[in-house]
């Protein structure tokens, strides 16, 4: 089963995973929101839309933008919706 691991805690996991260049998406609902913090980071893919982000926190340690959704994905990424995927300090494994 697909697990996202930060600071050596598994922060999502889901078998409903989709794949989409090369990230695991997971269901927004798998991922803990105890170590969630808003972020106002915003960037744009051409046939995805509008991207939003969450840096995670815990135990003192922080990782910056570390999580992204997009919230309206254009049609083309409708698959996406309600999902998150994850980057720099997150390990995804199978």
């Amino acid at each position: 089963m697909p697990k996202a691991i930060w600071n050596d805690q598994v922060i999502a996991e889901s078998t409903d995973t989709v794949v989409v260049e090369g990230n695991h998406y997971f269901p927004r609902a798998a991922l803990r929101d105890d170590l969630l913090r808003e972020s106002d980071t915003h960037t744009i893919c051409p046939w995805k839309g509008q991207a939003s982000y969450y840096s995670l926190s815990y135990d003192g340690k922080e990782s910056q933008d570390a999580v992204w959704y997009y919230p309206e994905p254009l049609p083309a990424a409708e698959q996406i919706r309600d999902r998150v995927a994850f980057w720099k300090d997150v390990q995804v494994v199978d």
